[in-house]
């Protein structure tokens, strides 16, 4: 081969081996940063004392009126039918305190995501995870309400919200 063919090989090899570098790199400091915070909803303003007008707050059920929802794995099939109880608050990952835990999966993070309470709907937040968050086959880049009959996937485990 002539010589500025091979050159170009070269810088060619070279360019390719940075950014498989740079892109391992990116993958370490998404596991290893601190997961944002969601933005707070904001405050609901001053409700009316009319009597003819219902109250802003019976609009949404509180937790204790509604059914006990739960996370139910429907795939991978080794794991189908386990169940995960949704309480204010549940982290999804492979890390030991998570409140659903997904060890097997490989390509679940540490802190994947979470799943949390909000004036009594359920919404769901990817934590900055390498491979992704979906709900219903679309990715979440920011909290998403959830409801009864989703399927929420954290790496290759689908999860179904059930009452």
């Amino acid at each position: 081969m002539p010589d500025p063919v091979l050159t170009l090989l070269k810088y060619l090899f070279l360019a390719v081996l940075y950014l498989f570098f740079m892109r391992v790199l990116r993958a370490v400091w998404v596991e290893l940063r601190e997961p944002k915070p969601a933005p707070l909803a904001p405050a609901p303003g001053p409700v009316p004392s009319s009597s003819n007008q219902p109250d802003a707050r019976s609009a949404h059920p509180s937790p204790g009126e509604r059914g006990p929802e739960r996370l139910v794995v429907v795939a991978p099939a080794d794991h189908k039918g386990s169940e995960f109880a949704l309480s204010d608050e549940v982290t999804v990952g492979r890390a030991g305190g998570c409140g659903v835990l997904l060890a097997d999966d490989t390509f679940v993070s540490q802190l994947h995501a979470r799943v949390f309470r909000r004036d009594g709907d359920i919404y769901v937040e990817d934590l900055g995870s390498t491979n992704g968050t979906y709900l219903n086959k679309k990715k979440v880049t920011a909290p998403v309400v959830v409801h009864k009959g989703d399927k929420i996937q954290f790496g290759r485990t689908t999860l179904e919200v059930r009452k």
